[in-house]
């Protein structure tokens, strides 16, 4: 119900459910946690204002970014108490914004199956959706949204080369897990040396926030130019390394000081990563099996009994 003339716009709890797009449980809900201001009693009903359509917006579009509703009653406490929004809303969406300057594309099925060499494989497809190289349309069967058409271009390119679609999407699986690694360790590490003095509280004060935002333009690109160099330089060392081993060229020095795989059981690297974490498990495993090499050696050592020199003591 609104109101006429110059009168600010009154809804009841139906009229502002339909403008909001919140059920009316809903409503109710936020009002039982605070997270609406007290509506005007008048008679047997609720009366509702703009302020509480405004509010709803607010907290859908918080929900959006991904804010639980006890951060957002934290977040619309430090608005009602003057302390503003702007600059914690600029960094959410500085933070949700693009990671890239790549720009998704659409592709046709059809186009799909020609690119990788005109078969049709639904399994492959779905497995595509299921990783996010690929995303259905809406009421389109025929075409695909593709997140990162650089990412689709090699496995393209190495399907094209021979590599088994099966073994392309392991192989995603396996990198993503390890990337998604280095990515968390970043933000560790960052979080801790940079913005733990601006997100020291909750809610950040607008400057801190303002000021946090910036940080991450400027960060942002950090880690992948840090990657991006150590994964040069990485390929470099085992390309030629490889090479060398195919050709037979490693001398006799690098061969002796050359690494080589060890397989061990499942659950025994499940232990030792709860123990020291996954980003040193080769080298506990390696430090372990030095220690007990040098153990075995010593006991060797001293369970050989010297024959000479022995000291006659009595007198």
């Amino acid at each position: 119900m609104t109101g006429a003339g110059a009168r600010a716009a009154e809804y009841r709890i139906e009229d502002l459910s339909h403008a909001s797009g919140a059920t009316v449980r809903t409503i109710r809900a936020y009002q039982d946690r605070g997270l609406l201001p007290t509506p005007e009693r008048r008679g047997r009903a609720n009366v509702y204002r703009e302020t509480h359509l405004a509010r709803l917006r607010q907290i859908a579009d918080l929900l959006d970014r991904g804010y639980t509703l006890a951060s957002i009653k934290e977040l619309l406490e430090a608005w009602d108490a003057g302390l503003g929004l702007g600059g914690v809303l600029g960094l959410v969406a500085e933070v949700h914004g693009p990671w890239t300057d790549e720009e998704a594309d659409r592709i046709s099925r059809r186009e799909l199956d020609a690119r990788f060499g005109g078969r049709q494989d639904d399994e492959a497809i779905a497995e595509a959706v299921e990783l996010g190289v690929l995303e259905r349309v809406p009421g389109r069967d025929d075409e695909f949204l593709v997140p990162s058409p650089q990412e689709l271009a090699v496995a393209v390119e190495l399907h094209g080369a021979g590599v088994p679609l099966a073994a392309i999407s392991g192989h995603l699986r396996e990198l993503r897990g390890q990337v998604e690694h280095i990515a968390s360790r970043f933000l560790e590490f960052t979080t801790e040396h940079v913005f733990a003095r601006y997100l020291g509280h909750r809610p950040p004060t607008d400057s801190d926030a303002a000021e946090a935002a910036s940080l991450v333009r400027r960060l942002r690109p950090l880690a992948q130019q840090t990657v991006d160099a150590e994964l040069a330089r990485a390929m470099r060392t085992f390309a030629t390394r490889h090479l060398d081993q195919h050709l037979g060229a490693a001398d006799t020095t690098s061969a002796a000081n050359a690494t080589h795989p060890v397989l061990l059981p499942a659950r025994t690297t499940r232990a030792v990563r709860r123990l020291v974490g996954a980003e040193h498990v080769a080298a506990f495993v390696a430090a372990a099996t030095e220690r007990e090499v040098q153990a075995r050696t010593l006991d060797h050592l001293s369970g050989t009994p010297a024959k000479e020199g022995k000291i006659n003591e009595s007198p």
